[in-house]
This record gives C-alpha cells, structure tokens and sequence, in this order.
C-alpha cells in the first residue's frame, strides 16, 4: 500500500536534495566569507605594522639630516667668518679681480656658458677678493648641503625598504 503516489515522492526527493544543497551552498558561502575576512583583517595588519615602521624610519632620517645640515652650516658660516682673517684688506687692496673671472664664475653658477672674452674682461671688476672668498665659501656650503640632503634621501629609501620587509 503506498499511500504516497511516485511523481510526489520524486518531488519530495528532488525538493530534498534541492534544500540540502541550498543548506550546503550557503554554509560554505559563510565559510568562504569568514576566511575572506580573516585575510583582508591579517592584511591589514600587516599595513599597519609596515606603515609604522616606516614613519618611525622617516623620523630617524629627518632627525639625521636635520642635525649634519646644521652642522655644514655652521661648519660654512664659522669659514664665512673667517674670511677677512685669511683674506685681509690689504690682499683686497694688492690684488684686483678681473671682469673675466667674474664673468666665468657668474656663468658657472648660473650654468651658462659665458659669452666670449673681450678686451675689458683684462680690467679690475671692482670686486673684492674677499667677496670672492665669501662667494665660494658659500657655494661650498650649499654644495655640502645638498650633498647630505641627497645622502638622506638614499637613507630613506633604504630605510622605507627594510619596514616593508
């Protein structure tokens, strides 16, 4: 006696499995989610971690460069300073500077090439052999400046390599 005709048992098993794998699709859907989250959760992290050890390299870094930076200036104003100890009136006197140096170091630090030498180039330009001094003394320490300013750059990049790994 079969109280339950076969075309409804087939539906009942058909709806069956149906409702199994419906069950099964969403709990490894969930799953699949929970893992998801835990990566993106354990990524960033370890953003954070990098980010950190970053800015606390770049804190190093600027500390670094701050500090040697004042050091060439120092180093280049006490030199500065020092310029008429080593370069006295009486040099400035004795000796004359001529239009033609001036007009190849103006070229020089302008980074031009200077226009071809003439006969007023022989003469005085008026211009202090001290100034010279002074003049140079300080494109040194400009020079100087920038060589430690490039210097930390390199340390940065160094160090902001390291954190990430």
């Amino acid at each position: 006696m079969n109280l339950i005709p076969w075309p409804y048992r087939w539906l009942a098993l058909v709806l069956l499995a149906a409702a199994l794998i419906g069950f099964g699709w969403i709990k490894g859907a969930g799953h699949v989610q929970a893992q998801w989250d835990a990566a993106v959760q354990k990524q960033t992290l370890q953003t954070a971690a990098v980010r950190e050890r970053q800015a606390q390299a770049a804190v190093k870094v600027v500390t670094e460069y701050v500090d040697r930076v004042r050091v060439v200036r120092e180093k280049g104003e006490t030199i500065i300073k020092e310029v008429p100890v080593y370069v006295p009136v009486e040099a400035d006197a004795a000796c004359s500077v001529n239009r033609g140096f001036v007009r190849v170091h103006d070229a020089a630090a302008q980074g031009t090439v200077p226009e071809p030498a003439g006969d007023a180039d022989a003469g005085a330009s008026g211009v202090a052999l001290s100034a010279v001094a002074e003049t140079v003394a300080g494109n040194y320490q400009s020079c100087h400046e920038n060589a430690e300013q490039l210097r930390a750059l390199q340390s940065w990049i160094v160090r902001m390599n390291e954190a990430r790994q």
